[in-house]
C-alpha cells in the first residue's frame, strides 16, 4: 500500500515557518507583508478559494486585502486597479483570481501585473526566468509539488516522469521544472495531453506520474507500474447523495493506484493545501526582495 504525500501536514509546517519569519519582521518594527486578491464576479469556487487565501494570510500574520468587482466590470477599470496596486508601496504581491468574464482579455490582465508583485508566477517574464532556471516566482501549484517531493525526499534524478495535461499554470511549467538541473528535477520528462495516443503506454513506464486534467478517476491502477510515485493535481466536484450534495474527486482512482504506488497524494489534502502555502511563500519572497521595502 502506498505511503501518503500529506500536503495538509507539510503546508501547515510551511505556514508555521512563515509565521516565525513574520514575527521577526514585526519585532524589527517593520510592517507585515501585504497580499491583495482581486475577485471578479460571484463564481462559487473562486470565492471559496480567495476566502481561503485571506484566512491563510491571517494565520501567518500577513496583512491581506480583498478587492471585489462585479462580473460586469470593464477591462479598463480592472487595468486601472492593477496599475494602482503596481505603484503602491504598501502592497508586496497581488493576484487576480481566474477565470475572468468574457469581456476581459485574461492575457492582457496577466501581462499588466508588475512581475515583481506577480506572486501567482503567471507573468511571461517570470515564466521565462523559470524556463531559464533563474530566480523568480514559480507558479504556486508546481512550486507546491516540488516542495512536497523535496520534503519527503522523493528521488527524481534520472527518473522517468510523465505529466498528463499541458495547462499554462500546471502541466507546462511542471514539465520544465521536473527537467531542470536541481532537486527536485533532473528527470526525463514526457508531457502528454488530449492528443497523445495511448497515454497508458507512457504512464506504465513512468517512475513519477503527475496528473492535471480535471477528469475524475482518469488514472487507474492498471495504468501505472509497481512503485510509481503518483501526484494528483485534479480536483472536481462530483454530485452525490450526501448532505453536501457532492464530493471532491481527483484525476487518480485512488483505491486502485494506492495498491501499486509507492507514494501518492490524496484528494483533498494533497496538492491543494500546498498551492495555498506556496502563495504565502511567494508573498514573503516578494516582501523581502521588494524595491519599496526600505
Amino acid at each position: 500500500m502506498a505511503e501518503i504525500l500529506d500536503g495538509l501536514k507539510v503546508s501547515k509546517e510551511i505556514k508555521a515557518e512563515i509565521k516565525v519569519e513574520v514575527e521577526k519582521i514585526l519585532e524589527g518594527k517593520r510592517r507585515a507583508p501585504h497580499l491583495v486578491a482581486i475577485l471578479v464576479g460571484n463564481n462559487g469556487a473562486s470565492k471559496a478559494y480567495v476566502n481561503s487565501k485571506v484566512k491563510d494570510c491571517e494565520e501567518v500574520g500577513f496583512q491581506s486585502s480583498l478587492i471585489k468587482f462585479p462580473s460586469t466590470v470593464s477591462e479598463s477599470e480592472l487595468l486601472e486597479k492593477i496599475d494602482e496596486l503596481n505603484k503602491s508601496k504598501a502592497v508586496d504581491g497581488f493576484i487576480v483570481q481566474l477565470p475572468l468574464p468574457d469581456q476581459i482579455d485574461q492575457e492582457k490582465i496577466i501581462n499588466a501585473i508588475d512581475p515583481r508583485k506577480d506572486v501567482d508566477g503567471f507573468h511571461p517574464e517570470n515564466f521565462g526566468k523559470m524556463a531559464l532556471e533563474m530566480d523568480t516566482f514559480l507558479p504556486a501549484t508546481p512550486f507546491g509539488i516540488l516542495t512536497l517531493l523535496e520534503r519527503y525526499n522523493i528521488e527524481t534524478k534520472g527518473k522517468d516522469c510523465v505529466i498528463i495535461g499541458r495547462s499554462k499554470i500546471v502541466g507546462r511549467p511542471m514539465s520544465i521544472l521536473m527537467g531542470r538541473k536541481d532537486f527536485p528535477g533532473n528527470s526525463t520528462v514526457t508531457l502528454t495531453h488530449s492528443y497523445t495516443k495511448d497515454i497508458e503506454e507512457y504512464t506504465k513506464k513512468a517512475d513519477i506520474v503527475i496528473t492535471a486534467l480535471g477528469d475524475p478517476h482518469f488514472l487507474k491502477g492498471d495504468m501505472i507500474k509497481e512503485g510509481a510515485v503518483v501526484i494528483d493535481v485534479g480536483i472536481t466536484r462530483v454530485d452525490d447523495d450526501s448532505p453536501k450534495g457532492y464530493h471532491l474527486a481527483g484525476d487518480v482512482d485512488f483505491d486502485s493506484c494506492a495498491t501499486k504506488a509507492s507514494w501518492i497524494t490524496p484528494v483533498p489534502g494533497g496538492v491543494g493545501p500546498m498551492t495555498r502555502a506556496m502563495l504565502m511563500k511567494n508573498t514573503i519572497i516578494a516582501y523581502k526582495t521588494s524595491v519599496y521595502n526600505d
